[in-house]
């Protein structure tokens, strides 16, 4: 049924959900071909490092006064950022209307926290070149969407700690020969605007093109229409990706290292450390472990090992 679901998200767009949506209207890019990335040079930093927390868990629906936290409870609903294209993270369920996956469930952990209620969780569909704007403007309260953590973006937001770790690699058709993107000289490789995998596909020394969509979903129809030759981004996107095209497969190694992190505001750090803190317990109870087999195991196989939390 999953799959099934996957194939007609792609055909599909639905307004109703279960959780309160909002959409962010995304601009069409002015020039679609163009290899951008939103991020610029920083100081190298440990990027994986986040905020520790300070002492255990509050009680759900017992914040802390004058926290972020009791400021979010008192509106009565946590607002995430995230996409709807993102099969298996965050998709739009066609049979539901609802945007669903492991990164939503992330959020869904955080509610609960919050309220003691997982549904008190308002999803803003969100572009991918917008992540980081629409935490630092206050649009949302925090960001979970495949977003790597890195130095560049460490300068518009704060990250917590690791949740998912992930790597690129590259998806063609199945019958193709080809075994990983250094083969693909002179020919265009489509990823997201706003993602590093743009600039990594730029930086491949065989000088592949990279080729700009506004999301995985458009990516995916780019190279069903034979725009692109290809598409390169996270293991783990490709993975969804492969669940709504059978006719493509994913090849090669890994050659980025990708460290999830859930994007918030520098203007609420007592929000990333009660995140840190919600994350560890997820580690420690099992809950990270069921909700990665829950999303992830049938097409990535057995739970790893949770990241373990760096903090500076």
């Amino acid at each position: 049924m999953r799959r099934a679901a996957g194939v007609l998200t792609a055909l599909l767009l639905l307004t109703g959900c279960t959780t309160v949506e909002e959409p962010v209207t995304e601009k069409p890019s002015a020039a679609p071909e163009a290899a951008e990335e939103t991020t610029t040079a920083a100081p190298d930093c440990d990027a994986r490092a986040s905020l520790r927390p300070t002492g255990s868990l509050p009680a759900a629906g017992r914040m802390p006064a004058g926290s972020y936290m009791e400021e979010i409870r008192k509106r009565g609903r946590l607002i995430l950022g995230t996409s709807q294209d993102s099969l298996l993270f965050s998709s739009r369920n066609p049979f539901t209307g609802a945007v669903e996956g492991f990164d939503v469930d992330m959020g869904r952990q955080i509610a609960a926290a919050i309220f003691g209620d997982p549904d008190k969780l308002q999803i803003k569909v969100i572009p991918h070149g917008d992540r980081t704007k629409v935490v630092a403007d206050g649009q949302v309260d925090l960001v979970i969407n495949t977003m790597t953590a890195n130095c560049a973006r460490w300068q518009e937001v704060d990250f917590s700690t690791v949740y998912l770790e992930a790597g690129q690699k590259l998806l063609v058709a199945k019958d193709s020969t080809v075994r990983g993107i250094d083969e693909l000289g002179g020919r265009k490789v489509c990823a997201a605007v706003g993602s590093t995998s743009l600039r990594n596909i730029a930086a491949v020394s065989t000088g592949p093109i990279a080729v700009a969509r506004p999301g995985w979903g458009q990516c995916l129809v780019a190279f069903q229409l034979g725009e692109v030759d290809a598409v390169s981004t996270d293991d783990t996107v490709l993975a969804g990706l492969v669940a709504q095209d059978p006719y493509t497969k994913v090849v090669g190694d890994r050659f980025t290292e990708e460290p999830y992190g859930i994007a918030i505001s520098k203007n609420h750090p007592d929000l990333t450390r009660f995140v840190n803190a919600v994350l560890e317990r997820d580690r420690e109870n099992g809950t990270w472990t069921r909700i990665y087999e829950k999303w992830l195991g049938e097409d990535l196989g057995a739970a790893p090992q949770p990241p373990a939390a760096r903090y500076r």
